[in-house]
């Protein structure tokens, strides 16, 4: 929020350094495909439809096909963990069998996971089949159930061909489990993810009140609209092509990409975000990563349900957040309260992610990262992220029991590294990646549209530049 970092520079006498960044040896811009949708056909399963009430061994026809249900049955009461209409419900040694194939093989598999009503903990284990169910085969590890509350399990099966899944309770006796959203990653061995280097498509988001008042985060303004492609046409970037190339305020971040050999659109105020409308051109299935950088508009239900089955099916999404009272638009919503929503309010699953902005205004130079010598984003392509600078920020509180996978990248200085006080943070759902960061300071490159107050928040320090990019990266998956 530059209104407030302008009074807190005055009062404080913060410094915005213009120290240079290097550019990354850019790659030569290769021509690029629209990106394979990574879920399997009739995947992810979400047990909505087909009808089964008793425990009694049946076949039921859903979504993606038939499935066997054996001491199990479609709950749908409120004792039921389930982000939909229904899920399986599990008891003794129960199981749930897949009666086809899918013919594009298996890479990441998931499965959300909860226990029924007040029963006690149960464990239960995947199973993969290559010859049609003849003979199946333990995928990762056993899996307890705890929680009242869906918990996403992720198995990395990467079989090739004709596989089916089978899940079996395996303990707890009487007690029950419930089952849901059960996604499946194609695979083509070795091809997923992507290998280094494949051009990706990137969009960002302009549909949301990103130009309100005095925001500016998009990649590129024409005459007051950001428009769906940039101008002057990307493909007149090179090596030594400038941010100023563009005139949004996160030009810096798109001229980047583009060297690389990557593709940036933005969504231009009235477009939409959809998943799998084919007469959207911008529709979310054509992209690899969608970057939102502090919205100021609320998401619909149906944009919620969008962005969220995009990231499930493989997408990656890169949230930015700004402080609380950051209400450019004046319509009572600040982007933490906006992100929130997202995530609590809608028709996929409740926290998706495994963690929630905080209602705080953080003005921070943080040393306090992830170390680590082999992280993709803490020490990726880019170079290592060593500090990160809020200049009136929120930050995210974790919650590990929603989601195993959410892990904390930099916290604030002084605080253990573990739940709370954390300024940036990533996760996985479904085959997709998330990334959050609570300030929309750090990819400011200082150069916006006219009559808009921005600082160079991109250059302020080497690791903003190799954060969002390392991050761009890893929800590429490259």
């Amino acid at each position: 929020m530059y209104i407030a970092r302008l009074l807190t520079a005055s009062l404080l006498g913060v410094a915005f350094a213009c120290t240079s960044i290097q550019d990354p040896a850019p790659q030569a811009p290769v021509a690029t495909a629209t990106p394979q949708n990574v879920s399997a056909a009739g995947f992810p399963e979400t047990f909505d439809s087909g009808t089964k009430t008793a425990y009694t061994t049946g076949s039921v026809t859903l979504g993606s096909g038939s499935w066997t249900l054996n001491d199990a049955l479609l709950g749908n009461t409120t004792a039921d963990p389930k982000t939909g209409a229904q899920s399986v419900r599990v008891r003794n040694t129960g199981s749930l069998s897949m009666n086809f194939n899918t013919t594009t093989g298996a890479g990441v598999v998931t499965v959300q996971h909860a226990v029924y009503g007040t029963d006690g903990s149960s464990q239960w284990e995947l199973w993969a089949s290559t010859n049609s169910g003849s003979s199946y085969a333990k995928v990762g590890s056993t899996i307890t159930s705890l929680s009242t509350s869906l918990s996403t399990a992720s198995f990395t099966a990467n079989l090739t061909g004709n596989v089916r899944l089978q899940i079996r309770k395996i303990s707890g006796g009487t007690n029950r489990i419930n089952l849901d959203n059960v996604t499946i990653e194609q695979y083509g061995g070795g091809t997923t993810p992507p290998p280094t280097g494949t051009a990706k498509k990137f969009l960002f988001d302009g549909s949301h009140g990103e130009l309100a008042g005095n925001a500016d985060w998009v990649l590129d303004v024409n005459s007051g609209v950001a428009s769906a492609i940039p101008t002057p046409a990307q493909s007149g970037i090179t090596s030594t092509t400038a941010e100023t190339y563009w005139t949004g305020a996160i030009s810096a971040w798109g001229v980047a990409l583009a060297k690389r050999g990557h593709t940036v659109e933005q969504l231009p105020a009235g477009g939409r975000i959809t998943y799998g409308d084919a007469s959207n051109t911008q529709d979310l299935s054509k992209y690899s990563v969608f970057v939102v950088d502090e919205p100021n508009v609320v998401f619909t239900a149906a944009e919620k349900t969008a962005i969220l089955r995009y990231v499930q099916n493989g997408g990656g999404l890169f949230m930015i957040s700004d402080h609380i009272i950051s209400d450019r638009n004046s319509d009572g919503w600040d982007s933490p309260q906006i992100w929130n929503d997202l995530m609590q309010n809608n028709s996929v699953q409740a926290n998706p992610f495994g963690f929630a902005v905080n209602s705080d205004n953080i003005v921070e130079d943080s040393n306090n990262t992830l170390v680590s010598s082999t992280h993709p984003i803490m020490n990726g392509a880019l170079g290592t992220v060593s500090q990160l600078s809020f200049h009136n920020g929120a930050t995210m509180t974790l919650n590990p029991t929603a989601n195993s996978t959410v892990q904390g990248l930099i916290w604030r200085v002084g605080v253990a590294k573990g739940n709370s006080s954390v300024m940036a943070a990533s996760s996985t759902f479904g085959t997709g990646r998330v990334v959050i960061i609570g300030d929309s300071s750090p990819a400011d490159d200082g150069t916006g549209s006219p009559g808009n107050t921005v600082y160079d928040g991109w250059n302020e320090n080497v690791s903003h530049a190799r954060l969002h990019l390392n991050a761009s990266l890893w929800l590429a998956k490259l």
